[in-house]
């Protein structure tokens, strides 16, 4: 199976809830991508969100690191995956967008915005930047668009909300092949 197929195949097959949230993690990260769309996003930055939580496909249970009070680093396992198939573009901003919720959580607006298990996954993740951490993650060449994927992210938890089919991003997934 090629890995278009295997993505596809884990996002049709998914019917687990995103961990703490009302919706699928299939859902979420099409309600993530879908709005990179609304948001006239270049397709890299529209894959990147469909992508982003990849991660959470390939760890054995991730409700269960949560349970246990154990953050899974699904951005690394899914960035670590991903980079041997996608471009830099693509998988870059995937590999960022936890730094961004930790860099975003210093204005208390946003922190207060966030879901009650985005709050809980950020304590588990290390919590908010400090000001060092923030400064050295606004010289990161992917910076803007890792806030972008981030403020997606926050934003793709509704409930039931018509989605794309996993299939209609077919296409654009083959197009950000290396």
């Amino acid at each position: 199976m090629n890995i278009v197929s295997q993505i596809i195949s884990s996002y049709s097959n998914n019917k687990s809830l995103y961990l703490g949230e009302k919706v699928t993690i299939t859902e979420h990260m099409i309600q993530t991508a879908m709005l990179a769309e609304i948001n006239n996003c270049s397709s890299d930055l529209v894959c990147s969100s469909l992508l982003h939580d990849y991660g959470h496909f390939i760890l054995d249970n991730p409700d269960n690191l949560v349970v246990n009070k154990k953050d899974g680093r699904h951005e690394d396992i899914g960035y670590n995956f991903l980079k041997k198939h996608f471009i830099k573009n693509v998988v870059e901003p995937i590999k960022y967008h936890v730094k961004a919720k930790k860099y975003l959580a210093r204005d208390n607006k946003y922190y207060q915005g966030l879901s009650d298990a985005s709050k809980v996954s950020l304590k588990l993740q290390g919590g908010i930047f400090n000001d060092k951490d923030a400064k050295e993650f606004e010289k990161n060449e992917f910076f803007n668009n890792s806030i972008k994927l981030r403020k997606f992210d926050d934003n793709a938890k509704k409930v039931g909300l018509k989605i794309k089919s996993i299939n209609e991003y077919r296409s654009l997934l083959i197009s950000k092949l290396i």
